[in-house]
């Protein structure tokens, strides 16, 4: 694998040598002097950790703009009918699209629910990204369903061993209202028997909750938790409409907990996240998108700055979500739920690392750069993204990204063409 170094780059507010060799931070120091078969000039550049999003459908771009001003219910119907078009070109082109776009705006990892990740896997490989994609459960209580899908995602996870190691397979019950307790029941024992990451949604919107508790009794999230399914290895989307016993459930458990603030607001679904609670109570707290159907875009410093608003507005609370820790959501927490010594810079950490932009009048003047990062500029400050020990974008631009954008074009046409015919 090659090297890389970095020369003259703002770590921690101090200029610094970074030396990356076999996809991890080496030596950080001054005067570095080691051949690289890359260097990069980092004057006028603050280096940071690049963006981990915990919660995306990254095959849905080409959705993108077609379900507007729906909420939850009636959007998941329209989608469900357009998703029935779906090929494995589509699949490809827009999962390259959707990797392109997070490239682009500082993510180098993600975490996927969606169809066909065997073409999903082909896409994020010729990428360079990192991802965990997910079999999804999804069954209606359908048995023949739930059948196929047993021996579809065991078929899934024997073609996944041979996925670059950098891609992650991992199981998906996609919501305890579309999947049986029996299939939820064997994704997560089939997920645990090959210590694998399970993904789920729960709790989007306050009518999922007011069905789920008159027909058991008990909110999604005890449920889940009488059958077992919360723990260290669970990443739940959305968690917005939780009591207090649902929040020490889910910090009891050390569950990762995904807040997805642009699609919920547009959604209408909510937005009072409990924040502060989950992380009291132990949650690993972060963040993620949501997939461009519902929040349009897969921006995670937007959706971080949107995040640490809302909390500062409904919290009647201006020191909510202070910088830190809204910066840690969209790293490190990301980066310790799946498992990768990533989201610091630091020796020894894989070195998935963004380089900014500060020759810009959104970091002047330069009281504090974090905070000039996400309220006062926009993600075209993010110059360079290294994954994996590549340079996967320099100077703005991701090789092969006209290719990408030409064929995602295509398929979105014939997309719509499809669509129309339904």
């Amino acid at each position: 694998m090659s090297t890389i170094l970095i020369k003259n780059v703002v770590v921690d507010g101090e200029s610094r040598d970074i030396y990356i060799k076999n996809g991890t931070i080496r030596r950080i120091g001054v005067d570095i002097c080691i051949d690289a078969d890359t260097v990069l000039d980092g004057g006028g550049k603050t280096v940071m950790p690049a963006f981990v999003n915990m919660h995306t459908h990254s095959g849905m771009t080409l959705f993108r703009g077609i379900c507007e001003d729906m909420p939850l219910k009636q959007w998941l119907d329209a989608v469900w009918k357009a998703e029935t078009v779906l090929d494995d070109e589509f699949i490809y082109w827009g999962t390259r699209l959707a990797c392109l776009e997070m490239i682009k705006t500082g993510t180098a990892a993600f975490a996927d629910m969606y169809w066909s990740i065997d073409k999903a896997a082909e896409a994020v490989r010729d990428s360079g990204m990192r991802a965990l994609l997910t079999y999804c459960f999804l069954d209606g209580g359908d048995s023949g369903k739930q059948r196929i899908q047993r021996e579809e995602c065991g078929r899934m996870y024997a073609i996944s061993r041979d996925w670059p190691s950098r891609i992650q397979f991992g199981v998906s019950v996609h919501a305890h209202y579309t999947v049986s307790d029996g299939n939820m029941l064997w994704a997560a024992d089939f997920a645990r028997k090959h210590s694998l990451l399970i993904h789920t949604h729960i709790s989007e919107t306050c009518a999922e909750n007011e069905t789920h508790l008159a027909r058991y009794g008990i909110s999604p999230t005890a449920r889940l938790h009488s059958m077992g399914l919360l723990g260290r290895d669970v990443i739940a989307a959305h968690t917005l409409w939780l009591s207090d016993e649902d929040v020490r459930m889910l910090g009891d458990s050390g569950t990762t907990v995904v807040h997805n603030v642009n699609s919920n607001l547009k959604l209408a679904s909510g937005y009072r996240f409990r924040y502060n609670e989950l992380r009291d109570a132990g949650a690993n707290v972060t963040m993620g998108t949501d997939g461009a159907g519902s929040s349009n875009n897969l921006d995670l410093r937007e959706s971080l700055k949107t995040a640490a608003l809302v909390q500062k507005a409904w919290r009647e609370d201006p020191a909510a979500l202070p910088l830190d820790e809204l910066l840690a959501m969209g790293t490190v927490n990301g980066a310790k739920a799946l498992r990768l010594r990533s989201g610091v810079v630091e020796e020894g950490a894989l070195a998935d690392l963004i380089l900014v932009d500060t020759d810009s009048p959104f970091f002047i003047p330069a009281h504090n750069f974090k905070a000039n990062f996400i309220y006062a500029a926009n993600s075209s400050c993010i110059d360079t993204l290294i994954c994996d020990g590549r340079v996967l974008m320099r100077g703005g631009k991701v090789e092969g990204e006209d290719a990408v954008l030409s064929n995602a074009k295509e398929q979105a046409s014939r997309f719509v063409e499809r669509i129309k015919k339904l």
